[in-house]
């Protein structure tokens, strides 16, 4: 079997997968077992195979990732049941000010992301930015690019995040080196992404 046609084989595994999960709705899971199967069978793998390299392949990611992105649900739940989240980010809005309320919100998204899934921090978050809008009158879009921005840097690129745990599971990269070039990467990305271009997009888009 030639390396393109393994190549295009994978291809069009995730090519279904994404038309699977995006345009017709299927759980997650359930397509990726469904896209796993086929990509093997369309590889010439017997059945038993398959269902060996699968059980194989999910048991040993999830058993590394499960400790890890367990503690950091349970350290996340506890942040959002607390209050913490939503204090963080008053608390760096004082020290900041409201001139630089931006940095602090894109800071404040930036920490809270790494334990809490991005939608629940930015559900949790939401308030304080509409707060900000009406008391400033400034565009909506000024303050909640900055956090949207380090939300998705902070969930996205640092662990106990399940993406960057899974990722660095399937590479043998070392957690506390994901961990270091994420807030080195990450930081700046988030700054450019949130605080320039939130100031730039809020003056297009009112």
């Amino acid at each position: 079997m030639s390396p393109a046609y393994i190549f295009l084989i994978v291809a069009a595994g995730v090519a279904m997968l994404l038309l699977m999960v995006l345009k017709f709705r299927l759980n997650s899971f359930i397509a990726l077992l469904i896209t796993s199967i086929l990509v093997g069978i369309l590889a010439g793998m017997p059945l038993s195979a398959i269902t060996e390299s699968i059980q194989e392949g999910m048991g040993s990611t999830l058993g590394f990732i499960a400790t890890i992105v367990g503690l950091g649900a349970i350290f996340g739940q506890m942040l959002e049941s607390s209050g913490g989240a939503r204090s963080l980010s008053r608390y760096l809005l004082k020290k900041f000010g409201r001139k630089r309320a931006p940095w602090a919100l894109m800071l404040s998204g930036f920490i809270i992301g790494i334990p809490i899934f991005l939608d629940v921090g930015f559900i949790i978050l939401i308030p304080v930015i509409y707060a900000l809008t009406r008391e400033t009158r400034r565009s909506l879009l000024y303050f909640a690019m900055p956090l949207l921005a380090g939300l998705a840097v902070g969930h996205a690129m640092i662990p106990p995040t399940p993406g960057p745990v899974a990722v660095s599971n399937i590479l043998g990269a070392d957690l506390g080196w994901v961990i270091l070039f994420g807030v080195i990467t990450g930081l700046p990305a988030a700054v450019i992404g949130g605080v320039f271009f939130g100031r730039y997009i809020s003056e297009k888009i009112n």
